[in-house]
């Protein structure tokens, strides 16, 4: 997507693009529906992750650091969601949150964007 010039409507990129963008290491800006959250989140491929990102990620788009992982992994790793009742009707959001995670080893307090970068480095690797 050129950024050369100012668009009035978003300029959205084919999926092949975008896949390519991701193996290259760099992020991209995901829009989500107007009749959900409406909002944009930044997402990068989390083999290629730096702690540049993640501090980029952190600084401006101030939300939170999430890695998206499938119920498998997740049960082999042991972690569960922070709501065991995401499935109720009355509930705004029924994302399925797991509970907040640092690496064990190669970090120090966690919450810097090298000791994060770190993080998703672990919760990917089959080891």
């Amino acid at each position: 997507m050129s950024m050369d010039k100012p668009q009035s409507d978003p300029v959205f990129s084919p999926i092949p693009e975008i896949l390519d963008e991701l193996r290259a290491g760099r992020m991209v800006i995901v829009m989500d529906d107007e009749g959900r959250e409406n909002e944009g989140d930044l997402l990068c491929a989390a083999d290629t992750v730096t702690p540049e990102q993640i501090n980029f990620m952190a600084r401006y788009a101030r939300g939170l650091i999430c890695v998206p992982m499938e119920s498998e992994r997740l049960d082999h790793l042991e972690l569960y969601t922070m709501r065991m009742d995401v499935n109720q009707k009355h509930l705004k959001d029924t994302t399925a949150w797991t509970i907040s995670v640092d690496a064990a080893l190669g970090v120090t307090t966690g919450i810097s964007a090298a000791d994060r970068a770190r993080t998703v480095k672990v919760l990917i690797d089959p080891n």
